[in-house]
C-alpha cells in the first residue's frame, strides 16, 4: 500500500530563447511543454531533490496515486511502486522526488502527437529529429525553471539510466551523485537489431502513413508488435520457462472446432506465451503512440559518448558526481560485461564509482518489479554522507588501522580487497585523504560500505579482480582475506599488476598460542579471534609467516615484515628476539614484485 497518496502532475511551458529550442540534429521547436510529478517539498535550490529519468515507455507518475484513483481500494498505479517511499531505496524522509516525461514522449511533454503551433495541427512527420542530449537539455530547463540548481541526485533504469549518464557527463555541475540502473554507455548490436525490427513493423504498417496519420487510423497492428518484440527481450529465458513454458491457452483447451480452424488460418499457436504477447501489444497501443516511439528509439540507438569523446574513458572523465552503477543477473539486453566495461573506464580515470551485480533471474525488467536487493542497496547510496572526524569511525573491531593509515602515502590511490563494511577504507579515505576503492563480495557488507560513503564494487575477489585495469592503484591492501580465497597464488599475482605495491595483513598459523592449542587438546585452535570449528571455518588456506616467505620467492614477490601483533607478554617478547613466526598472532607485510626472486627475509628465523 503506498503511503504517498496522490500525486498532481503540472505542466509547465519552458521559457526558450528567441527561435525556441535548438535540437543537436539542426532542428528546432518553437514551443516545448513538459509535464513532471513532484513527490515531497524541495529545499531551496533542490539541494534535496531526486531526479528520475524514466525508461523508454514509462511516464512521469513514478509513484502514488494518479487524481481520481481510489486509495485502499485499487493497487497505486507508480510504474517503480514500493522503490520510493519513507525508509525505502529512495528515501522520501530525506528526498523531494522528481520525475519528467521525455522529449518526444506522449504522456505530457511535447512530441510528435502535439500541436505545431504553427499548423494548429498535430507535428507528426514534422516532429524534428531528437537526441538524448536534446531530452536531458529539456529536463534541465525545467529545473533551472523550477530554480533548482543543483540537485542530490540523478537516477535513471533502463533508457533512464542513459539519460542520467548523458547529464552527468555533459553537465556534471548540476548533481551530486547519479545511479544507473541495468543500463549501459551504449546499446549492443543485439539490442540495437532489436529495435531496428521492431521500427520496420511500425513504418511497414499501412496505417503509419510516414507518421501523419492523426485523424485516422493508427498503426495499431505494428505497433503491438514492435511491443512483442521488445518485450521478449526484457524477460529472461529463465523467466520465459518458469511463467510459460509451453503451457496451452485456456481458450484453445475449451474452444470449439471453428475456433481452432480460425487459429489455424492465422497461423497462431495455442502456446500461453502468445496469448501473453497478444496481451501485451493490445495493451500497449492503449496508451502509447507510434511516432513517439520511432523517435525515442532512434535517439536510444543512436547514443554513444564513446564515440562522441573518442573513448568511453575520454566521456567519463567528465563526471564529477559520485555514480552507482546496478546491473542484474538475468538481464541480456544491458549486460555485465558492458557495467564493467564502464566500471573500469570510471577505474582508470580515477572516478568515485560503486557497482552492484544483483540475483534478478527476471531479466531487465526485474529492476521495475522485482527489487528488494536494489532497494537497500539505492538507500545506502543515495543516504550516505562523509563523516569529518576520523575519531567518529567505529573501529573497535578493526586493529591495526593506525598501522595502515601511516603507511600509505597522502593522496595515494588504494584499492582494498575484501574491504568488509569499509572501516578500514573510511579511515584511510579520511586521515590521508586518498582515492579509494573497497572490493567485497557480501551484499549486506557492500550495503553498510556504501552507507559509509565508501565507493566499493561487489566482485568475487577469487576472480574479479581480473577485470581491473593495471596500474589504476598505488597501493592494494588485503586485510584479513587472503586465507579465505580459493586461490590466494592467482589473485596475489593479480594484486601487483593493478596496485604498485601491497599491504597484506593476516592471521599468522604458526603462532605459539596456536601450536601450544593443537599440542595440549589435540584439536584445532578455537579462539576469540576464530570461533570457528574446523568444518565450518571460512579459513581455508591458513597460513604462516614462514609460509608467506616461501609462497614469495616462489612467486617473484619481496615482502617487508612492516607490524606484528601478539595477544601475550611472552609473545612480544619472542618478536623483539626475532622470533615472529612463533610470537606473532597476527603480522601486516609490503609486498612488492621482485623480478631477481629474492630469498626468504633474514630478519626472521622461521620457527
Amino acid at each position: 500500500m503506498s503511503t504517498i497518496g496522490v500525486v498532481e502532475p503540472q505542466d509547465m511551458r519552458l521559457e526558450l530563447p528567441p527561435g525556441g529550442l535548438k535540437l543537436e540534429k539542426g532542428g528546432f521547436l518553437p514551443e516545448v511543454v513538459v509535464r513532471y510529478e513532484m513527490i515531497g517539498t524541495p529545499e531551496p535550490e533542490g539541494r534535496n531533490v531526486v531526479f528520475i529519468c524514466h525508461a523508454l515507455t514509462g511516464d512521469a507518475h513514478v509513484a502514488g496515486w494518479r487524481p481520481g484513483e481510489r486509495p485502499g481500494q485499487d493497487r497505486p498505479s507508480g510504474w517503480w511502486e514500493g522503490m520510493i517511499g519513507p525508509l525505502s531505496g529512495i528515501d522520501t524522509d530525506h528526498f523531494c522526488v522528481m520525475c519528467a516525461n521525455i522529449l518526444g514522449g506522449c504522456s505530457g511533454t511535447t512530441g510528435p502527437a502535439s500541436r505545431n503551433p504553427e499548423t494548429g495541427k498535430p507535428y507528426g512527420s514534422a516532429f524534428p529529429e531528437i537526441t538524448m542530449g536534446d531530452i536531458v537539455a529539456v529536463h534541465r530547463a525545467l529545473l533551472r525553471q523550477l530554480g533548482f540548481t543543483r540537485i542530490a541526485a540523478v537516477v535513471g533504469g533502463s533508457f533512464g539510466g542513459m539519460q542520467a549518464l548523458e547529464w552527468a557527463i555533459r553537465h556534471p555541475e548540476d548533481m551530486d551523485k547519479c545511479a544507473l540502473v541495468a543500463a549501459a554507455a551504449s546499446l549492443n548490436a543485439q539490442a540495437l537489431a532489436f529495435d531496428i525490427v521492431a521500427r520496420h513493423a511500425i513504418i511497414q504498417d499501412p496505417n503509419w502513413r510516414q507518421g501523419d496519420y492523426y485523424g485516422g487510423a493508427h498503426p495499431i497492428a505494428g505497433l503491438a508488435n514492435a511491443r512483442r518484440l521488445a518485450h521478449i527481450t526484457y524477460l529472461s529465458q529463465r523467466s520465459m520457462e518458469d511463467r510459460f513454458g509451453r503451457e496451452k491457452r485456456e481458450a484453445w483447451l475449451h474452444g470449439g472446432k471453428e475456433f481452432h480452424r480460425q487459429v489455424r488460418r492465422d497461423f497462431k499457436t495455442y502456446f500461453e506465451i502468445e496469448s501473453y504477447l497478444e496481451y501485451q501489444g493490445q495493451k500497449f497501443v492503449q496508451r502509447f503512440d507510434a511516432n513517439s516511439y520511432l523517435h525515442i528509439t532512434r535517439a536510444l540507438d543512436a547514443y554513444d559518448p564513446e564515440e562522441a569523446f573518442g573513448s568511453l574513458e575520454a566521456a567519463v572523465r567528465q563526471i564529477q558526481c559520485k555514480v552507482l552503477m546496478v546491473s542484474l543477473s538475468g538481464d541480456w539486453l544491458f549486460t555485465r560485461a558492458q557495467a564493467t566495461r564502464f566500471v573500469q573506464a570510471c577505474l582508470s580515470e580515477g572516478k568515485s564509482i560503486s557497482y552492484c551485480h544483483l540475483h534478478a533471474p527476471a531479466g531487465h525488467d526485474a529492476f521495475l518489479t522485482h527489487f528488494e536487493e536494489l532497494k537497500p542497496v539505492m538507500r545506502a547510496f543515495l543516504t550516505a554522507t562523509d563523516a569529518q572526524d576520523p575519531a567518529t569511525l567505529n573501529t573497535a573491531e578493526a586493529e591495526g588501522l593506525e598501522a595502515f593509515a601511516r603507511t600509505i602515502p597522502e593522496g595515494a590511490r588504494v584499492l582494498d580487497i575484501g574491504c568488509g563494511d569499509g572501516t578500514l577504507l573510511k579511515q584511510v579515505a579520511l586521515s590521508q585523504r586518498a582515492w579509494c576503492i573497497g572490493m567485497e563480495k557480501e551484499l549486506p557488507k557492500v550495503v553498510e560500505a556504501l552507507h559509509a560513503g565508501i565507493n566499493v564494487l561487489m566482485a568475487d575477489i577469487d576472480t574479479d579482480l581480473a577485470y581491473v585495469p593495471s596500474h589504476v592503484f598505488d597501493v592494494a591492501i588485503i586485510s584479513h582475506t587472503i586465507q579465505v580465497l580459493n586461490h590466494p597464488d592467482r589473485m596475489m599475482q593479480q594484486l601487483l599488476r593493478v596496485a604498485d605495491w601491497a599491504l597484506v595483513a593476516f592471521p599468522n598459523f604458526g603462532y605459539l598460542g596456536m601450536r601450544l592449542s593443537l599440542l595440549f587438546s589435540g584439536r584445532m585452535p578455537r579462539t576469540k579471534k576464530f570461533p570457528y570449528d574446523w568444518y565450518d571455518t571460512p579459513n581455508i588456506h591458513n597460513c604462516t609467516l614462514k609460509d608467506f616467505y616461501d609462497f614469495c620467492k616462489r612467486f617473484g614477490m619481496k615482502a617487508k615484515l612492516l607490524r606484528r601483533r601478539s595477544a601475550s607478554l611472552f609473545g612480544r617478547l619472542l618478536c623483539l628476539l626475532g622470533f615472529a613466526n612463533l610470537g606473532a598472532d597476527g603480522v601486516i607485510l609490503r609486498l612488492e614484485r621482485d623480478s631477481a626472486r629474492p630469498t626468504a627475509e633474514p630478519h626472521d628465523d622461521g620457527r
